[in-house]
């Protein structure tokens, strides 16, 4: 349905006029009776202004430049207009007027985007988010908020601003005001590069200021305990028992290879028969959702024997009577300390090492370590690989054999002639 439109430049008294002096041009779009009007930015002498065109009068420069930029303006408004019409939706001042000053209808916050998805995540913990991940966002979040201010002294920033130097400096703020990093860095990034393309695939934003930047993470070496590390563990009695819990819990998962969120969890019922008659753990690790299947070595039954008639144990029918992640952590550096080890002691340390001393210097093949740890992608896995000097040792023994082999049937078959 058409609607009647008109547009018109006018010069309007600023508040503290004084005759004589310069007046603010505005322009002023009507449309079906209803009216917005709009400062250009531009001032002139009403002595030389021609009021029925609605233009600079004269031929000095000046008065050219002005309106040539107001016939900008002018045509700025009716594309707006075409625009709208183009789209299939009802031309109001309002729509023209978000077009015209550059505040687009779909324009959107990142902060505003950034917020709304956390509101959404915060109702999926538990079902497809871990607590870890919400926070890991909502820190993210408050740091995007802060490198916003720092950079331009904003509160927030409209998506259509974002582009590749925006990126490149978070990465900066990251790495020197917040002092984090290279990897904790890219994390965060990361976080806020998911916000970013939930604008792009919105329409929000025209162009991924992603694009181009690449987000490599650096290989970390990570700890692990030695077998004689493991058995100095073993073998100290702890004054405290709470310490004689944690030992006992992280020996538990170094022989399992279970995170601390996947144990916290852990109940009676996940302890199934497995394919060989042996007892075995059945659970999805919180992380990835995972299925994980772990044959339970002696060590490890001897453990959840040991805890079957804990109070806690039975009143909420878990396996093991595990401490809060950060006790845990804390404890662990006490047993540390006692024992003599020198690593950073944390409870993720006996993931680490049930992949690469109990399992992968063993013999177990990778594919079934992966599957035991729950990953989804074997390149996961093979970062443990990597770090083991033993198994490469043992592997070029084997090859060094192999080879010798080869060399002495060779001289055998020159001094028989075969």
């Amino acid at each position: 349905m058409s609607r009647r439109f008109n547009l018109l430049f006018y010069l309007k008294k600023p508040k503290k006029y004084e005759e004589g002096g310069l007046m603010d041009v505005y322009m002023r779009v009507s449309v079906a009776g209803k009216r917005t009007e709009f400062s250009t930015q531009r001032e002139w002498e009403p002595t030389k202004w021609n009021a029925d065109a609605g233009r600079a009068s004269g031929t000095k420069e000046a008065a050219r430049e002005l309106n040539a930029y107001l016939d900008t303006l002018k045509t700025k408004v009716y594309e707006a207009q075409r625009q709208i019409l183009d789209d299939g939706e009802v031309i109001s001042t309002d729509t023209i007027r978000e077009i015209v000053t550059g505040k687009n209808r779909n324009s959107k916050k990142l902060l505003e985007v950034f917020d709304y998805h956390n509101k959404q995540m915060r109702e999926l913990v538990n079902i497809d988010f871990a607590p870890g991940t919400m926070e890991r966002y909502e820190t993210a979040r408050s740091h995007t908020k802060d490198f916003i201010k720092w950079k331009f002294g904003y509160e927030d920033i409209d998506v259509n601003k974002l582009n590749y130097e925006f990126v490149a400096d978070m990465e900066f703020y990251f790495k020197t005001v917040r002092k984090c990093c290279h990897n904790t860095s890219i994390k965060y990034i990361s976080n806020v590069k998911k916000i970013v393309n939930i604008c792009v695939k919105n329409g929000w934003l025209d162009r991924d200021p992603f694009f181009g930047y690449k987000m490599c993470k650096k290989e970390v070496i990570r700890e692990y305990l030695s077998e004689e590390e493991i058995s100095a563990v073993l073998a100290k009695n702890f004054p405290a028992e709470r310490l004689n819990i944690v030992r006992d819990i992280f020996i538990f998962s170094c022989y399992t290879g279970l995170a601390y969120a996947d144990i916290e969890k852990l109940k009676r019922s996940e302890i199934i028969i497995g394919i060989d008659g042996d007892k075995w753990i059945s659970t999805t690790r919180q992380k990835t959702d995972s299925a994980s299947r772990i044959p339970l070595l002696p060590i490890a039954l001897q453990i959840l024997e040991k805890y079957k008639n804990h109070p806690k144990c039975v009143n909420e029918d878990l396996l093991l009577p595990i401490f809060s992640n950060q006790n845990m952590n804390g404890y662990l550096k006490e047993i540390a300390a006692i024992v003599g080890i020198e690593k950073k002691f944390t409870f993720h340390c006996a993931r680490h090492t049930f992949a690469t001393t109990v399992t992968l210097t063993n013999g177990v093949p990778i594919e079934s370590v992966s599957k035991m740890l729950g990953h989804k992608n074997l390149k996961t896995t093979q970062h443990y690989a990597k770090i083991i000097d033993r198994k490469v040792s043992d592997d070029m023994k084997a090859l060094k054999k192999k080879l010798t082999m080869k060399v002495t049937k060779s001289k055998q078959q020159k001094k028989t002639g075969t």
